[in-house]
């Protein structure tokens, strides 16, 4: 399977809170053009099914795609962003202060946010969300939408990163990250893409079918 990890676009709170679970948070202007950017960007790569995040912003990142591609976009719970807890909806200014941003920058695999997920239990739950739709769809091409810590920890799990490791990638708002998913050791193909990929990704292999 050829997996696509989309990050969702930007809202007004992307930088400024970490609105983690909070519900009618949705995509201003320049978070709706990084969406367009996403079907122009796999413009000639084939995507065969559209999963996202429940939230909004990553519902509304993923729908443009859906539809250029006339498909329907399949909520996928195991895509939802980590539930902060009490850390939801806080300014980061504030939460920067604190002991436990330190522990989670550095040793996110010890982390739990109170009131909230241990940081390995959201990436089992996100490992676990991809599994399904490798069994789904396991010579085929998806689009997964989801949030930036969810992304960093399922490829950090594929690659066969220490889960501390995870800090060290970078995914931005719109970005796309390909990997190859099957029976075999998995590949990193792009992470945080912002360019076009038609022409980079790998050519579907045919199957032959033996009678």
């Amino acid at each position: 399977m050829l997996l696509l990890l989309v990050r969702h676009g930007t809202t007004d709170l992307t930088r400024e809170r970490l609105v983690g679970r909070t519900p009618d948070i949705h995509l201003n202007p320049a978070g709706q053009e990084q969406a367009r950017g996403v079907v122009e960007r796999l413009r000639g790569v084939p995507v065969d099914a559209v999963y996202s995040s429940p939230l909004e912003r990553a519902l509304e990142t993923a729908t443009p795609l859906a539809e250029d591609r006339g498909l329907d976009v399949a909520p996928e719970a195991g895509l939802l962003e980590v539930d902060y807890g009490e850390w939801t909806n806080r300014p980061f200014k504030e939460l920067r202060r604190t002991d436990l941003w330190k522990r989670v920058q550095q040793r996110p695999a010890d982390a739990r946010f109170p009131g909230g997920e241990a940081m390995r239990e959201a990436q089992d739950r996100a490992v676990g969300a991809v599994e399904r739709l490798a069994h789904a769809h396991p010579a085929g091409s998806v689009a997964a939408f989801s949030h930036a810590d969810v992304i960093k920890a399922v490829v950090a799990h594929l690659l066969g990163q220490h889960l501390d490791m995870f800090q060290r990638l970078h995914v931005a708002p719109g970005s796309i990250t390909a990997l190859q998913v099957g029976t075999g050791p998995p590949g990193l193909l792009f992470l945080n893409v912002t360019g076009k990929l038609s022409d980079q990704l790998p050519r579907r292999r045919r199957t032959v079918r033996q009678n």
